[in-house]
């Protein structure tokens, strides 16, 4: 048998089986290696050396305890609280807030997990309390918001996407941040929509002499992506330093300010963040090490020559990159189909002369409508638990909002302005 094709499937049999995918992509290397003949110590070589220089990795641990910090904290409740007081007031007011909650948060999470499972619970939990949305409705919207997480800065999943593409971190930041807003213009109008269907109650609005008293208590937390952003595009940080002030800020306004968390609290945060970071440093590890296999396959460039005896526009790429995409993100994890099969479509989109943070900002939508698609679509599960919604019926009401996403993917892939224009404002000449 061919050495790939028995690494690919020692890779699916293990992964079946149960095995974590990045120790079955190690598992399926050595294998080839080993049926090639080549020394075994390439696969610890290739490893540390991809990780000597990955300076950038590091920032995914630290976005993942930010994130955990803030979650044990009040600054979700004063964010909501926020919220409310600026969209409650509408029909459905509890459904914009939910959206316009997942649009703040971003601003301090990247991981759309983090935000269904922080924020996006509390909101869900508001929702169905009293019989005021069905179980349903609230789960569908909750993980559909989560979604914008990961596309407007910081995003984990684009720190990776750089890491395979050495597209800059501050330009796909940048680049997300219209089309972030873009999917959450378009969950409105499908929630605008559906309000005045169901005939969507209205929350008792937030008197305006109270306005400036919750300002002033969520101001702190709604700092964090001012000082994130704007220490990466003043060039006084880095993404992964930024990513550490991120950390230390929360930590220090939930101590200080909020001053609502202990030494347990702290800990307790430092290992979920440590467990997460472990999980996501192995598949990293394996596909680092698998992708050397693929390198030495030519299969990137093999693959760019058979698209350019197509003769394929780059529109007509992106389209059926969507198509795979979207496709894989059914059934795979996201992580791993940035760091497997996304460096495969690089080298044709670079002959293409597609823009490489058009096409990183395409690839992190794609992978995140995924998650909420079935029938891998994890934030459906795990919206499913934390509110005990029939799977039937959400299902039902997932249909218009991944409509609503789908819309805004094809509005980003046919326009690239929408992705490339406020990079361009701060010097991008892609």
């Amino acid at each position: 048998m061919d050495p790939f094709t028995l690494a690919l499937l020692v890779i699916i049999a293990l992964a079946l089986l149960g095995l974590p995918i990045g120790l079955s992509m190690i598992s399926g290397s050595i294998v080839y290696l080993f049926m090639n003949g080549m020394d075994m110590g390439l696969v610890a070589e290739r490893l540390l050396n991809s990780m000597y220089g990955g300076y950038v990795i590091l920032a995914v641990p630290l976005f993942i305890l930010a994130a955990d910090l803030m979650n044990i904290g009040t600054m979700t409740d004063r964010l909501l609280h926020f919220c409310n007081a600026l969209v409650g007031r509408f029909r459905g007011g509890l459904a914009y807030v939910n959206i316009v909650q997942s649009i703040i948060f971003s601003g301090m999470s990247g991981s759309a997990f983090a935000d269904a499972a922080g924020t996006g619970r509390i909101i869900a939990n508001m929702m169905i309390k009293d019989g005021r949305y069905t179980r349903s409705f609230a789960a569908a919207l909750t993980a559909s918001a989560a979604v914008i997480g990961p596309i407007i800065p910081p995003s984990i999943p684009m720190v990776l996407y750089a890491l395979v593409s050495n597209a800059s971190i501050g330009y796909l930041f940048l680049g997300g941040i219209i089309p972030g807003l873009l999917m959450g213009v378009m969950l409105m109008a499908v929630v605008w929509i559906t309000a005045r269907y169901k005939k969507f109650p209205v929350e008792e609005p937030t008197p305006v002499r109270a306005l400036p008293g919750i300002t002033v208590r969520a101001f702190p937390a709604l700092m964090l992506p001012v000082v994130l952003l704007g220490g990466i595009y003043s060039g006084a940080m880095t993404p992964t330093e930024a990513a550490a002030v991120a950390a230390a800020y929360a930590l220090l306004v939930s101590i200080v300010l909020y001053r609502n968390i202990g030494i347990k609290q702290i800990y307790g945060s430092l290992v979920n963040s440590a467990r997460s970071s472990v999980a996501i440093g192995m598949l990293i590890a394996g596909a680092l090490v698998f992708n050397y296999v693929v390198t030495s396959e030519n299969i990137p460039q093999s693959l760019s020559l058979f698209l350019e005896g197509y003769n394929l526009s780059a529109l007509q790429f992106l389209l059926i990159v969507n198509l795979v995409l979207l496709l894989l993100g059914c059934l795979l994890e996201g992580t791993a189909i940035i760091l497997i099969i996304v460096p495969v479509f690089i080298p044709s989109a670079n002959a293409l002369g597609i823009d490489l943070v058009h096409f990183g900002v395409i690839t992190v939508v794609n992978i995140m409508i995924g998650l909420v698609t079935p029938p891998y679509g994890l934030l459906i599960f795990i919206m499913q638990s934390i509110t005990r919604a029939p799977l039937r019926s959400l299902f039902v009401d997932l249909i218009p909002f991944i409509g609503a996403l789908f819309l805004a993917l094809v509005c980003i892939t046919l326009f690239p302005d929408i992705v490339l224009w406020l990079p361009r404002q701060f010097g991008y000449d892609g």
